[in-house]
Parts: structure tokens; sequence; C-alpha cells
């Protein structure tokens, strides 16, 4: 095993870890997205801090016992020892190596960290073009690419998927005879790129990003120069900048439905918004809610028929029309309140409930870019008919662009054109 890292059994797990001074456990499975982007910052971890701290690695199927006695649940989870006994955090999924070191450092002491940080090395690392974002833009342009036997690298502040890795079912991906769970088409996604050869660089810190001499810095060691850069960063939902939303947010107040449906099992659950994402969600909440209360500021939806139909259908829903909210309050444990306004009268009024969705838009990921970048009214990035923005060198695809619909097909299609025409372009 590369690195300074023992691989042991839960026999070994008193004598290898609680018998040492100090050491860190990585619980790891097979066929683990999260754990392969975890394995490399481990191993070179390792290769600083492994002659003050024991590395360990244990795998997590094979030893069920230990895993449920610490209360280990997923994969990859790192935790920490000092003396026998746990401390610092319990890290799990896109572990990023800043949270690691953190914890290391913390370990070892403040003087011993400031020596060990002397021994990390810058690196530079050269390559045809880089990828900014792991969504299905970003993965699809990066098959393109790859096959045509292009040098790509993408980076992803997350694990490779995007926005609809959160989307409980995908019903209209050409292909799929069935509506596919969004965790599943991107995990399709991204295999299919790394099996074309892609270079990951899945849930790192982007320190900084050099459009027009197109390097980009991560995790404060690694810089990638690249000769073609794609922007591929995608969208995040939009906030509603009311009093209480910053506060609660996830704390009562939630923008993922697949993430948090399944704690509202029986229970009331406020739902903001009225377009597709809001009625799609609002579907899948509805398994599991006793009611929702859609609050909605106009009339009718925005969203697709069937489904408007299907929701409104559901003698466990009711739409509050013409409102919008103006307050959210914390009352209690799973006790929430969303004060909102009739627009017609300007009558308001308290809606209590156990949580509440927000589902009313996206807005584009761009703040680590050059500000010279070309934005469209609502800000996101401009294009050319072959994905080509205003700088030179410089493609943008998928819902970080302007274009009137965002789908997961459309955000393919940004896909293969800026892979192709990046592509071509270094012939």
């Amino acid at each position: 095993m590369a690195g300074k890292i023992k691989e042991i059994e839960q026999t070994d797990y008193e004598r290898e870890v609680l018998a040492k001074p100090l050491a860190v456990v990585d619980f790891y499975s097979t066929e683990c997205p999260p754990c392969e982007a975890l394995a490399s910052k481990y191993t070179a971890l390792s290769e600083i801090y492994g002659d003050d701290v024991v590395f360990v690695k244990i795998f997590r199927q094979g030893n069920r016992e230990l895993a449920e006695k610490l209360d280990v649940t997923g994969s990859p989870t790192v935790l920490f020892y000092k003396d026998g006994k746990l401390t610092g955090d319990k890290l799990a999924g896109g572990i990023l190596r800043s949270d690691i070191m953190r914890n290391l450092d913390a370990l070892v002491g403040a003087d011993r960290a400031e020596e060990l940080h002397k021994l990390i090395k810058p690196v530079q690392t050269e390559t045809d073009v880089v990828i900014l974002g792991g969504g299905p833009a970003g993965l699809t342009a990066g098959v393109y690419l790859t096959q045509a036997h292009v040098d790509t690298i993408l980076v992803d502040t997350a694990l490779p998927g995007g926005y609809v890795a959160t989307t409980h079912l995908v019903s209209n991906y050409p292909g799929f005879i069935e509506p596919q769970n969004g965790y599943m088409l991107s995990h399709y996604m991204s295999e299919q790129a790394k099996a074309n050869g892609i270079k990951l660089r899945a849930a790192v810190e982007v320190n900084d990003v050099d459009l027009k001499s197109r390097t980009v810095k991560i995790d404060g060691f690694e810089t990638i120069k690249a000769k073609k850069v794609i922007i591929a960063t995608g969208s995040r939902p939009r906030p509603l900048g009311v009093p209480g939303e910053e506060e609660y947010r996830g704390n009562g107040i939630s923008y993922c439905a697949t993430c948090d449906a399944k704690y509202f099992q029986d229970k009331d659950v406020v739902i903001i918004g009225g377009g597709n994402s809001a009625i799609e969600e609002a579907l899948f909440i509805a398994k599991f809610a006793g009611k929702i209360t859609i609050v909605h500021q106009f009339d009718h939806f925005q969203a697709n028929k069937e489904a408007q139909k299907k929701l409104l259908a559901m003698d466990s829903v009711e739409v509050l029309w013409e409102h919008e909210p103006r307050e959210f309050k914390k009352h209690g444990s799973s006790d929430m309140g969303v004060v909102v306004e009739h627009l017609p009268t300007g009558e308001r009024k308290e809606v209590r409930t156990n949580g509440i969705f927000v589902f009313v838009g996206f807005i584009p990921n761009i703040e680590a870019f050059d500000k010279s970048l070309e934005l469209d009214q609502w800000g996101y990035l401009k294009t050319d008919a072959e994905m080509r923005t205003n700088i030179k060198d410089v493609f943008a695809a998928g819902d970080v662009t302007s274009k009137q619909y965002r789908q997961i097909t459309t955000a393919v299609s940004d896909g293969t054109i800026a892979g192709i025409a990046a592509g071509k372009e270094l012939e």
C-alpha cells in the first residue's frame, strides 16, 4: 500500500489504533467514488504526518462489527484518536484535504504542525484541458475529450455528479424507460468518464483560477496549467433573502428533498415555489409528509401540467396562492413558522410547520472567475455557438451559461459541443 499506511482488520484495532499515542483511521469501501477521491489525499498526508501519526485503513464491509460499534454508517469515514480516545471531527463523504489537515494539526500540536507544513512541496501539473465542474456538462465534455485522446483533468469542489445527484427521480432523460435515480444517473456519467481516462480532482478546494493564463490552484499546493479551460460549475439554489433563512438553513429550512424529505414522515411541510423543481420535488416529499402547504406568489403554477395535475389531486396538499414568505421562525425542535403575506391584500399570517423546503430557482456559480467574463443580465456566462466565452481558450457549458432552458439534456448538449470544439482547436 502506498504511503505510510497500514491496512488492518478489526482484531488489530486495539493494538494498532487504541494503543498508539496518535492515530487516524479511514473506513473505506470498494466501488466507492468518495473513497477513491479520498485515497490520494490520505496517502499524500501519510507521507507528511506518518512519522507522528499512525495512518490506518479498515475495509468497512469486512469489519462490520467494529464499524457498527463506532457508529460508522457510511464510506469513507475518517476518525482521529489521541491516547486511544476519539477526538476531533468525524469526517465522512466528500472529505476535504484541509479538514483532514486541521484535525491532524490538532493531534500533533501547533509547533509540530508548522514544521510538517514545510514538507508540503508545490506541484505543477500540465494538461491539455482542465474542466471546472463535474456535473452532466463537465462529465460529458470529459467523455468526448478523453475519447479523442485529449489529456483532461476535471476539478470539482464536491464529488462528480453535480446538482442532479440530489434529485430523487429523473423521468425525462433519453434512453431510460423507467425514471432514474438522480444519484445513479450521475454515477453512470462519472464512471463512463473515468473509464475513458479522465483524471479527477474531486472534493478539492479551489484556491485560485486565472483564466487568462489558464491556471487553477487547488488544495493549496497543486497548480494545474492547461491549454484550454471549460467552465461547467453549474448553479445553486437561489435563496429568498428573508429574515431567518440564513439562520435556519439546514436547521429547519432545506433546499434538497432527496436529502431531507425522509426526516418528515407523517409531518407537516411547507414548500416555497411553484416552478418545475418545486412541484416535482413536492411529489417526492408527498411520499413522506402527512401534509404539504405550498406557498406560491402567483395564482397558478409554472410547472409542467402533468406534475401539477398529480400534485393538486392529493388530499394532503394545500396551496396558498398569491402569497410570499416574509420571515422564518423557529419555535423549537421540528417546530418552524413562516410568516406569509397575501399579495393582493397585504395581510400577513404565520403558518406553523415541522419543516420548510425552498425551491425558487438557481444562481450561477461564477464567484471564482475573472470579472472580465461577459455575462447576461441575470449573471450567467455568455457563449457563442461553440460554447466559447469572450476570453480566449475558455469555454463554458451547462447551467452556468446563458440560455433559455436548463435541463440535464441541455447540459449534456453543451458539454458535447464544448468538448468537441476545444478538442478540435487543440488539433
